[in-house]
């Protein structure tokens, strides 16, 4: 079912999951986080909440929950859920029914997890079942492996997808009533994404588990969903990019295949130089864990020549983030060698030259791993300028407005704090704060997942303008294959810590 005007319906027998009435919630004084709405949430089935970036899919989910983003409130409407008014109850009532009827999975689940817990552990923690062979179903059914010592590893030890099919496990291992999911395929390769889906529909089947996902992907929607509800965007329109010439018109909830722009022909990948760009030789990285080593690297090799934009892909995993974060500094490889330009590049980011730090900069698959949630927006894209030898005072704030033009956010965002965004628009801003160091290397982890598809298009094409201008080179870590084969030239290709392919992008794609 689809419903495009959200209002309550009550056609079903049964007593429903929640209802809304004409909800909104704002900051007083501040930002409509989300703009009246009114819905209601069939029990037992699934329910997918689409919408633009900002139109407020994550604040009504945690509204949901009663747990609403820092200094908002209702300003008005009404909201029930499992018979109940979050807002009504006391401190330890919505603990009880947040531990025990309501479980949440947001859109950054690794920041959730606690660092020092074994992901047995993490999953234990909260189970109606902790014992052993109840967990280990838990993750097999999470589509998780539990034979190459996964479950002994800590949550920086493994992917974002699998640290948010762990987050998915710790949820139903509390065996709620109502799930509700943040993009819970943001991070997943086409076929992790495929299992999930069923996995939802075999959930609710089962178990008459409701299920409620803010989403943007239109393949998860279709393949499970029960009812579509489209939240209303903001009230004033971000500007939308001109399509490519020869492209089709494309509706903002269905990522069609991307064409690609025209301006730069495709070119054969010329031979690595190593007196240019970005190159790493025979990294090497494991982690250590109780059930012994796991390799996520192992002997893998990178280039990536100034101006060109370069694809990392392969299944979730298979060590496509522990590759970036080794490029950027933030973890040292047991072996192998960078350089940039020909000049040895030092392991760790603190031991990096100054210039250096500002050459190569990552966007992580987690926003919040690059915001700090007590600055504004205006002070975290600020800190960068004045670090790099930016412009300062008034200078400094017209740079800013700037940085958030080119991420197609207005300028009055500067204000904001992390909580009073989107995750889409906290993923702009942390965008918008690599930039702002102008950087010659540009480290991208799933950058377009929690996007809608006019916005990631969006995004994509202002990387292949910096590309341009300042000879910029991407590095673009991606599961989604049309924007990989629309905007990169050559790919590499990871599965199970090893390079398989690497080459043109159109071959190393056909390979998949």
């Amino acid at each position: 079912m689809s419903d495009l005007d959200p209002s309550p319906d009550t056609s079903d027998a049964s007593a429903p999951a929640a209802v809304v009435r004409g909800l909104e919630i704002g900051v007083p004084g501040g930002p409509v986080l989300l703009r009246p709405v009114s819905l209601t949430v069939p029990a037992g089935r699934i329910t997918a909440l689409t919408g633009p970036s900002g139109s407020g899919k994550t604040t009504l989910l945690r509204a949901l929950t009663g747990h609403l983003p820092e200094g908002a409130a209702v300003t008005a409407g009404t909201l029930e859920v499992l018979g109940t008014e979050p807002g009504s109850l006391g401190a330890e009532e919505l603990r009880l029914l947040r531990r025990t009827r309501i479980a949440y999975v947001g859109q950054d689940p690794g920041s959730a997890l606690n660092p020092r817990m074994r992901i047995r552990r993490i999953v234990a923690e909260t189970a109606v079942d902790p014992g052993g062979a109840a967990v280990l179903a838990l993750l097999r059914e999470c589509r998780l492996p539990v034979d190459d010592g996964l479950p002994e590893r800590r949550p920086t030890a493994v992917s974002g997808g699998q640290q948010r099919r762990v987050a998915l496990a710790r949820a139903l291992a509390r065996e709620p009533e109502l799930l509700l999911l943040d993009e819970p395929t943001a991070g997943l390769d086409p076929a992790l994404r495929d299992e999930i889906g069923v996995l939802l529909r075999q959930l609710a089947a089962a178990r008459g588990l409701t299920v409620v996902l803010a989403c943007h992907d239109p393949e998860l929607v279709e393949a499970c969903a029960d009812r579509v509800v489209r939240l209303p965007g903001p009230p004033q329109p971000q500007p939308q990019p001109q399509p490519a010439p020869g492209s089709r018109p494309r509706s903002p909830s269905v990522r069609a295949p991307v064409t690609p722009p025209p301006a730069a022909p495709a070119a054969a990948p010329v031979p690595a130089d190593p007196a240019r760009g970005l190159h790493a030789r025979g990294v090497g990285v494991a982690f250590t864990h109780r059930a012994g080593r796991h390799r996520a690297l192992d002997a893998v090799d990178f280039d990536a020549e100034p101006g060109t934009a370069t694809a990392v892909v392969g299944p979730s995993g298979s060590g496509k983030t522990t590759l970036l974060r080794v490029l950027a500094g933030l973890h040292a490889p047991d072996s192998g060698t960078l350089t940039l330009d020909g000049v040895p590049l030092a392991a760790t980011v603190r031991r990096r030259a100054r210039e250096h730090r500002r050459r190569v900069q990552l966007v992580p698959q987690n926003p919040l791993d690059a915001l700090n949630p007590a600055r504004t927006v205006g002070s975290a894209l600020a800190r960068p300028l004045r670090l790099h030898g930016g412009p300062r005072g008034p200078r400094s704030g017209a740079e800013v407005a700037r940085l958030l033009e080119q991420v197609e956010l207005p300028a009055e965002f500067a204000g904001r704090y992390p909580a009073e965004l989107s995750g889409g628009q906290r993923q702009r801003v942390s965008l918008a704060r690599a930039l702002a160091t102008a950087p010659d290397v540009l480290l991208c982890d799933e950058i377009t997942s929690a996007l809608d598809p006019d916005t990631s298009v969006a995004v994509m094409e202002l990387l292949r303008r910096l590309r341009a201008e300042r000879r910029m080179t991407v590095v673009l870590v991606s599961h989604e294959p049309d924007l990989v084969a629309a905007y990169t030239l050559t790919a590499h290709l990871l599965e199970a810590g090893r390079l398989s392919a690497s080459g043109p992008t159109e071959a190393v794609l056909a390979g998949l």
